[in-house]
């Protein structure tokens, strides 16, 4: 082979190796996949998980503390026609402004089959939250006198199931052959000033729903203070 061919053969060798992508290893490629897969997954469990529940859902029960230290599930009331969810808590002003409402609320309706339950939500271990320690629950329900259990959702495993976002935050829920039928969502009425309320929504959908009918409107925007959550995965996206 002449000097010329040879060096034909070691420039076209040498252009080739560095025009060829290495090949990445299978168990890489595998790898990244799956940590691809992973990742859209979580991405769909959080979505799911903040969306909160919407007329029609059915909801699922729960057992949470009382203030009195007893364990309260939905389930305890047996001849209950419905329920009366609120998210609420000690210190937010709009909260304060409704205990009064809520606990004459309660004395209409759980004679009437539809019982009030309130979840405090928040995480007194934030600096915003801290008026909101169970211990301090326990004060402010016998202080106001509730008439209707105060429960702690501990570890706020709770509240992003229904999508709750402000205190108060009200649920009517329905029972149904299926289950616990979410029938209205929203607030108390429309105003935080009690002398100046003209709406009285909660009020309407329990009657409704008394009356056979189906609460009209269903869906109000709940006005309040932000729910206390450092896990920003567990908030609804407003």
């Amino acid at each position: 082979m002449t000097r010329f061919a040879v060096l034909f053969v070691l420039v076209a060798a040498l252009f080739s190796a560095c025009n060829t992508t290495p090949e990445t290893p299978k168990n890489e490629e595998t790898e990244k996949t799956a940590a691809s897969k992973e990742k859209e997954a979580e991405k769909e469990v959080q979505v799911a998980t903040v969306r909160g529940y919407a007329i029609g859902d059915i909801a699922e029960d729960f057992s949470l503390k009382n203030v009195d230290g007893k364990m309260v599930a939905m389930a305890d009331y047996k001849d209950a026609k419905g329920f009366v969810v609120v998210f609420t808590c000690n210190h937010c002003p709009y909260s304060i402004a409704y205990e009064d409402r809520l606990i004459k609320l309660n004395k209409e309706f759980k004679a009437k089959g539809y019982p009030m339950i309130a979840i405090n939500p928040n995480d007194p271990n934030m600096e915003a939250g801290k008026e909101d320690s169970y211990e301090l629950m326990q004060v402010r329900a016998k202080e106001k006198g509730f008439n209707f259990p105060y429960l702690f959702d501990e570890g706020q495993k709770v509240f992003p199931k229904y999508g709750a976002t402000k205190t108060p935050h009200c649920y009517v829920l329905q029972k149904s052959e299926a289950g616990l039928k979410v029938a209205y969502i929203g607030a108390v009425d429309d105003s935080k000033d009690a002398e100046g309320v003209s709406k009285t929504y909660l009020a309407d959908a329990i009657n409704a729903l008394l009356a056979g009918k189906q609460p009209e409107p269903a869906e109000t925007k709940a006005i309040g203070c932000g729910i206390k959550c450092k896990d920003e995965s567990k908030l609804k996206k407003s």
